[in-house]
């Protein structure tokens, strides 16, 4: 195991997308969109915690390079089944931040997470992934456009009915 040696790559300008799905009751989005969390502002503290961990992610992520960032912005929007999370990170340096976009993401689900567990703890954080990097040796990838049927809403689990 080791960590690659980018030192002979060239520092270029690099961006990364990244996206989390927060699925959760709509009472619950309802209660964070008005403010009404106890623990407070929800958004605020879901994009703090986004960009903080954008900043720390070769903390949690044994072989990523320390990078300096440029820019990290953290959103947060109301969808049917819950917060939709994405994360944009700029550097200029000599690896890409798809881990610190990936990272970020997931920290600031969590913290939706934590601050509106006591209203509902069957949310569940799904679809993290990256929608879009640029720069790099590599250029430019999408995600492409998911159908239909690959975007088709979450099932809802049910009980197993008892043998008669």
């Amino acid at each position: 195991m080791k960590m690659v040696d980018v030192g002979e790559k060239p520092k270029t300008g690099r961006v990364a997308v990244a996206t989390a799905l927060l699925r959760m009751l709509p009472d619950t989005r309802e209660r964070i969109l008005a403010g009404k969390v106890e623990k407070g502002d929800v958004l605020a503290a879901a994009r703090l915690a986004g960009i903080m961990a954008a900043k720390r992610t070769p903390d949690f992520v044994p072989l990523c390079h320390p990078i300096a960032l440029s820019g990290v912005e953290v959103t947060l929007a109301p969808e049917d089944a819950g917060l939709r999370v994405r994360v944009q990170v700029k550097t200029v340096d000599r690896t890409g931040v798809e881990m610190e976009a990936l990272t970020a993401a997931c920290a600031a689900a969590l913290t939706v997470y934590d601050m509106c567990k006591s209203v509902d703890r069957g949310m569940v954080l799904d679809a993290v992934q990256l929608e879009h990097k640029s720069g790099g040796r590599s250029g430019t990838w999408q995600r492409e456009e998911a159908t239909p049927a690959e975007a088709a809403a979450p099932r809802r689990r049910t009980r197993a009915k008892k043998a008669r």
